[in-house]
């Protein structure tokens, strides 16, 4: 009989009551430091507020899911998938965020970022300009969240 399949990053907690913050928390801080190489490209271009001089973080525990990037003060996630994704399930999932959290998400192929990283950062751009700020003073001032170093802030 096969292993049972771990749960990707986005099925976290789905039955049997899900897993530990902590454990999430440990999961998300591997996840930084082994980054596949389209996220790590992805990430090149938005840390340091190098995009639209926004601040954006990597591998964000969100309820019981972890997210590939997150911009703060626009509430916008950014998810990458790989081959393996359901359009249909990232669908549901996503409208959950929103739901729960009021977040948006926005998607990219491996492929669109290997391929295209200039189209998709201009997609980006796009949507961030579209998003409205979260807070009355938008990047000025935006309630404290934690960092690590190695996010690049």
């Amino acid at each position: 009989m096969p292993a049972p399949k771990a749960p990707s990053s986005s099925e976290e907690g789905v039955g049997g009551g899900g897993v530990s913050p902590e454990t999430l928390r440990a999961r998300a801080g591997r996840m930084r430091r082994d980054m596949p190489e389209p996220e790590r490209r992805l990430w090149n271009e938005l840390r340091g507020k190098r995009l639209s001089g926004l601040k954006f973080r990597r591998q964000v525990v969100i309820g019981h899911r972890i997210v590939d990037f997150f911009c703060p003060a626009k509430g916008l996630l950014i998810e990458v998938d790989g081959d393996t994704h359901d359009p249909v399930t990232d669908a549901d999932r996503d409208g959950t965020m929103l739901r729960d959290h009021g977040f948006t998400t926005v998607r990219f192929t491996n492929h669109q970022i290997m391929r295209n990283l200039d189209g998709v950062l201009e997609k980006l751009t796009s949507v961030l300009e579209e998003t409205a700020d979260r807070w009355p003073k938008g990047r000025e001032h935006h309630p404290q969240t934690p960092s690590s170093e190695e996010e690049g802030a």
